[in-house]
């Protein structure tokens, strides 16, 4: 209960913030008992909103109308969404180049929208209880394995370094000797990166597997991950969504490579199709967990998303670029493969945000 009662705080949080970078807006007409003056500036009124401060005219007083704007600023239930989501899905291509265009009242903003999805993805998280491990500790079985694996291997590793020594400078069998001992100390070395438990001997830290050869690194942020990683997967996945916009920058170098000879198409125009496709993709994935929580099996939901998520890049590619076809389509390749990439530096910074 607790989780869910976190899942639904975590979505208002979302709608919260989005909708104070996203506020009402659009044609609304005159309410027929609003006052001549603005409320709040006293200007003369001619229409529903206030020309000179913004305000709205038409001001209630009630507890109706207070549980109103819960519902209308909290939830952010308005006009605008039920226009927004049905294109994002269906015409996504439509709705970036009508937005670029400057259809904006009529639509929910790229990023309010995207702030929303963000945020109600890891309140579906929250809810249905989808966290990192507690306990991330090896098998005691395993560790014993490994540790009686690594003691034969040291075992013959100085047995081979002791009958190499024994074998005269010029004996024929030096090569094959010294050959063991390589092959004895290569198996030592795999084992004590299998577990960097076991990297520990005599009580002096050696070269533990893992390390960077950076001092900042290995100190700061291996050292942690090793000492705590239940921790660090807990901050790993927090600074996912905290993080989250990081993606909109770290897609725009990449985007523009796709369409650097084409001058017509400006920064303004890749951030609104990064931020509209990164929206859509959050919903997806939120729609997928619930749809797999309700109990939809994964070999339907796997190729699902498989089919789905690059049919809805291809149709907002060609349409908010007004792309023929096969020029969409290797932009389409082109861009998953930039994807994997954007994908690699946004965990990097969340692995050096783990460190603080």
């Amino acid at each position: 209960m607790n989780e869910l009662g976190g899942g639904l705080g975590t979505a208002e949080e979302g709608s919260l913030l989005a909708r104070a970078l996203e506020p009402g807006s659009g044609a609304r007409d005159p309410h027929p008992h609003q006052p001549a003056n603005c409320l709040n500036c006293r200007t003369a009124l001619v229409g529903a909103y206030c020309h000179a401060c913004g305000q709205q005219a038409h001001l209630h007083r009630t507890l109706g109308g207070f549980m109103h704007d819960l519902l209308h600023g909290a939830l952010h239930f308005e006009g605008k969404i039920w226009r927004t989501l049905p294109m994002l899905v269906l015409r996504p291509g439509t709705l970036t180049r009508r937005y670029i265009e400057g259809a904006r009242a009529r639509f929910v903003s790229p990023l309010a929208l995207f702030l929303f999805s963000v945020f109600l993805m890891f309140a579906v998280f929250q809810a249905l209880g989808i966290t990192p491990p507690a306990d991330l500790a090896l098998d005691t079985n395993v560790v014993e394995n490994i540790d009686a694996a690594r003691r034969a291997a040291e075992a013959e590793a100085s047995d081979a370094r002791g009958g190499l020594r024994a074998l005269p400078a010029d004996h024929p069998g030096r090569p094959a000797a010294l050959l063991r001992l390589e092959e004895a100390e290569r198996d030592v070395a795999e084992l004590a990166r299998t577990n960097p438990l076991l990297a520990e001997a005599d009580g002096e830290q050696t070269s533990v597997p893992g390390n960077t050869g950076i001092k900042w690194v290995d100190e700061n942020l291996v050292r942690k991950w090793r000492q705590d990683p239940e921790l660090m997967l807990y901050k790993l996945q927090t600074n996912s969504y905290k993080f989250s916009w990081l993606l909109i920058p770290l897609s725009l170098p990449f985007v523009w490579i796709l369409f650097a000879w084409k001058r017509q198409f400006k920064g303004y125009d890749h951030t609104i199709f990064v931020t509209y496709s990164l929206s859509f993709m959050s919903f997806l994935f939120v729609t997928f967990t619930l749809l797999s929580a309700a109990g939809v099996p994964g070999d339907v939901l796997g190729p699902g998303a498989l089919v789905i998520a690059p049919i809805h890049l291809y149709k907002q590619l060609k349409d908010a670029y007004s792309l023929r076809r096969r020029s969409a389509l290797w932009r389409l390749v082109a861009l998953y493969v930039m994807i994997l990439i954007i994908m690699m530096l946004f965990l990097q910074i969340l692995l050096v945000l783990g460190a603080f």
